[in-house]
Formats: C-alpha cells, structure tokens, sequence
C-alpha cells in the first residue's frame, strides 16, 4: 500500500479548518470603508441655506443695531465730543466749534454749584434706592401670601410707575404746597404740623420733599422685579426650614435673600443709573430750588445747556454723571461677585 505524501504546500487532511481559522483570527481588522462623499447638489443646498440663515440673522438684528446706533451710540459720543469744544448758541450759525480741551470740565467742577450739587445727587440717589427697596422688598414678601383681591391690590400699587411723570409731580405740587396742600392740611387736623412747612420752598426740606416723591413712583418698579424673583423660590424650601424649627426671620436671612441675592443686583443697579440721573421729578417739583437745595449733576447739567445754553459745559456734566453710574456698576457687581463666590 502507498504511502501518503503531502505535496508542497499542501495540507494534510482535516488541517486546513484549523489552519485558517488560525490564519483568519491573527490578521488585523480590515479599515471600514470611506464614507460616500456627499453629492456636489447637497452640498450646494447645504450651503446656500446657511447663508439663509446668515442674512436673516443680519435682518432681523439690523434694526436694532441701527436703532442703538442713532438713538443711544450717536447721542453718547456726541456728547463727549462737545464736552471738548466751546459749543454755544453760535456754534448752530457758524457751524464752527472750536476746541477747548479740558477747559469744560474745569469750569463745572470749580463752580460753587458743583459741590453741593454733587452732595445732592449722593443723597437724592441713596435715600431713593434705600426706600423703593425696603418698602419694595416688604410688599413683595407681603403679596408672596396668597389672600382674597392679592392680584387687584398688586395692579393698584403699579399706578405711580403708569401715570406720567409730569402729572406725578404736578399732583404731588398741589399734595405738598405749603398753604392749600392736602399734607399739610391732614397734619394740622391732628395737630402735628399747624404751622404749615413749606416742603417744596424750604431749603431743608426740599430735597427731602423730592426724595419722597421719587420713592413714591419708584416702589412698583422694585416691586415687579422682586415678586417675580420671590416666585422662583421653590415651596420645598420653605417647608423644610419649617420642619426644622426656623422662625419667619431665619427663612427669610437662610432661604429667601441667598436665593434672591442676583435679583437684588439687577434691581439695584438700575435703580441706581435711572434714579442718579432723574430730572423731570426734580424740575415739575423744586426746579432744582430754594437755593440750590434740590439742585443735583442732572438738573444743573439742564440748566447749563438748555437755560445758560453752554453746551459745552452741560456735555461735561453730562459725562461726569455716566462715569459715576459706570463706577458704581463695576464696583457694585464685583463686590457682589466675589461675596458669591465666597
């Protein structure tokens, strides 16, 4: 009988399922296939329709940027520019400005009115925010209660913030006039005033007058803002600070305000630039008088350029009061920021 003899390179029989099942698990994975590139025509469509999206992102933000443009960027580096320039009622004729340098802002800061008009306006802004805040935060908490006509009081204290401001101050004129107001005739009946202060013609007592009317209309603003925040506050926390004991005090020092705290900044700050910089209030109530009692930055600024008509000056001023509004910004949101983090 012959011998089998394996050829070479040959197998012998029942190895080679074996051998290339060895052979087949020690050969490195194929790479997958490229992916297909995409048709010339999706590309193009993909393209054109995010240049669609581009040019309505630019329509629909144009208007706004022109807006801001001409109504706010315009008016702002003019009015820097002119704190630089002699600009009076000759300019408008000549059409010629000529240049004064530093020279604007010299003459407003060594006027006699300058320093106590500055006092003034530290005053009528801190005693302002001081009161629409804690009266505001109060009634806040208080409407956080839900009880028969809450909705119908809450839209009646939004009344001072709809009713235009020249007619706030013509009323509140007529409320505090010295001989015939309706104050001074309600603290004579209960024998607290009978001699009848002069609110608005007393030099120590204006600022006083005017810091209440602003405090007045500026209540609902501060209002809205921190009930919208109370809102936000979930229930569960309440009920767990109750389940442990604490007081109304402690829930509101260790649940309301640390949750409240970034409202509390937004409402601040704007308080603080649309209060530093009011003028109509002043000028339906005081006209910046007895004496420059009630005299602030914003209403000797009014005074120098549309009543003296020295717009040059009226610019410095001008300038002078956005740069305090900047700086208590930084400062105030720094300092905010950093008790956050800590």
């Amino acid at each position: 009988m012959a011998e089998y003899e394996p050829s070479v390179g040959s197998l012998p029989p029942g190895s080679e399922s074996g051998s290339r099942g060895t052979t087949t698990a020690h050969r490195p994975a194929d790479p997958p296939p490229p992916p297909d590139p995409a048709p010339p025509d999706r590309v193009r469509r993909w393209e054109s329709r995010r240049g669609q999206d581009r040019w309505a992102q630019v329509l629909f933000l144009a208007p706004a940027v022109i807006y801001m443009v001409a109504f706010f960027g315009y008016p702002v580096v003019k009015n820097f520019l002119m704190a630089f320039q002699k600009y009076s009622t000759s300019t408008f004729y000549t059409g010629e400005a000529p240049w004064a340098g530093l020279d604007n802002y010299r003459a407003v800061i060594a006027s006699s009115v300058f320093s106590k008009a500055l006092l003034n306006t530290v005053l009528f802004t801190a005693g302002s925010i001081l009161g629409q805040f804690l009266i505001g935060l109060g009634l806040a908490v208080f409407f956080r209660r839900r009880f028969p006509l809450g909705g119908v009081l809450r839209s009646l204290l939004l009344i001072p913030w709809l009713i235009p401001l020249i007619v706030s101050g013509a009323v509140w004129r007529w409320i505090l006039d010295k001989d015939n107001g309706a104050l001074n005739r309600f603290l004579a009946a209960i024998h607290l005033a009978p001699e009848h202060p002069g609110w608005l013609t007393s030099t120590s007592l204006a600022l006083i007058a005017v810091i209440m009317v602003n405090i007045w209309i500026g209540i609902p603003f501060n209002l809205t803002i921190l009930y919208g925040g109370l809102q936000d506050i979930p229930e569960e926390l309440y009920e767990a600070a109750m389940l442990d004991g604490a007081s109304g005090w402690q829930r509101f020092r260790y649940v309301t305000w640390p949750l409240l705290r970034p409202v509390v900044s937004v409402v601040l700050v704007l308080g603080v630039v649309y209060t530093i910089k009011v003028l109509d209030v002043i000028l339906g109530l005081t006209n910046g008088g007895p004496a420059n009692a009630s005299q602030t930055i914003a209403t000797q600024s009014y005074h120098l350029s549309f009543v003296q008509f020295d717009f040059g000056q009226g610019a410095a001023l001008g300038n002078i009061l956005i740069a305090i509004s900047l700086l208590f910004a930084v400062v105030y949101l720094r300092a905010n920021r950093r008790a956050v983090d800590e």
